[in-house]
């Protein structure tokens, strides 16, 4: 494997990248990156990758338009440098949110992301846990999107407490409960909110059983916190325990989502590494590695292995082949 493959990593969470390379057994590939005084980004691959196999890891993640642009300058400094093919991966896609016109004249951002990344000469995307299924529509090259929720789940089975149900924050994320749900046993509910602004929303109905029944609610990411405060306040003010944990795919935290979420109803907060997330002084806060599910992932597409077997018998769950 090491003769046919190069992992490049860049600022956004080297840290994620080394933890997937060791699992390979493969060093990551030597680069220089750094930044212009202007701001601009300064870029070089000091390893040859001619005729090799490159996998690029830099999930999106704040600041977004940085880390997007170093995806990018890796792609073409690959092109330019003769190598196999490029995929990327992203396990966390920033733009997923703009996935469509919320208005006549705003753009579509995430399609915009995907020819972006297509133009530069990505053959290939990984990532986890997107926002909405249809982002795969806006690719034309192979998207391989790898779920999250058995890894939380096996992490989440034994700490949870007796008749726990799991709560969807909204419909969109109806899916996801249900197979957190499969996996662990239990039932799930449903909240229904309307949306207020970007950054605010309210719950209007519960649709489930929730009294006297500890809650997990879960999401594919954690931002600001905001919505998951008010579904633990429609939940409280339905019934449920002040037993309330959290499972999310990605842990952005930005804004007040710490104070949003350090609360006594609150036993614990499970998310991956798809992004960095600063754990210090956070007792409540559960970090679970994805790094062995990426790995497993690229060792199927370096062995042109189906990722459909894969899932069977590593848990892992693409809703591609």
């Amino acid at each position: 494997m090491r003769e046919t493959c190069s992992i490049f990593t860049g600022s956004a969470h080297p840290i994620l990248a080394e933890a997937i390379a060791r699992e390979l057994a493969i060093p990551l590939s030597a680069r220089s990156l750094a930044r212009f005084p202007d701001g601009e980004l300064g870029l070089a691959l000091e390893t040859s990758v001619r005729g090799r196999e490159v996998f690029l890891v830099n999930p999106t993640c704040p600041p977004v338009d940085e880390h997007l642009m170093e995806v990018l300058a890796f792609a073409d400094a690959c092109r330019r440098a003769a190598a196999a093919r490029t995929t990327a991966i992203m396990p966390y896609f920033g733009y997923a949110r703009a996935d469509k016109r919320k208005g006549q004249r705003v753009p579509i951002t995430a399609s915009m992301v995907a020819q972006l990344l297509q133009a530069v000469g990505i053959e290939h995307i990984v990532t986890l846990d997107l926002h909405t299924p249809q982002i795969e529509g806006f690719f034309s090259i192979p998207v391989d999107e790898l779920s999250a929720v058995p890894v939380l789940a096996d992490a989440l089975k034994p700490t949870l407490p007796e008749q726990c149900v799991v709560v969807s924050p909204d419909t969109g994320r109806v899916a996801m409960a249900t197979y957190y749900a499969q996996r662990l046993g239990t039932s799930v509910v449903v909240l229904h909110k309307r949306r207020e602004s970007g950054t605010q929303t309210e719950v209007t109905h519960v649709v489930g059983e929730v009294r006297g029944r500890a809650c997990l609610i879960v999401d594919d990411m954690i931002a600001t916190g905001g919505t998951l405060a008010r579904s633990i306040d429609a939940l409280l003010a339905a019934g449920a325990r002040a037993d309330i944990t959290i499972a999310a795919t990605h842990g952005l935290f930005v804004g007040q989502a710490r104070e949003e979420l350090q609360r006594p109803d609150v036993r614990a907060i499970y998310v991956t590494d798809t992004v960095p997330v600063q754990t210090a002084d956070w007792p409540q806060l559960r970090v679970v590695s994805v790094a062995p599910l990426i790995a497993r992932a690229i060792q199927r597409f370096l062995a042109n292995g189906s990722l459909s077997t894969l899932s069977k018998a590593n848990n892992i769950h693409p809703r591609g082949g």
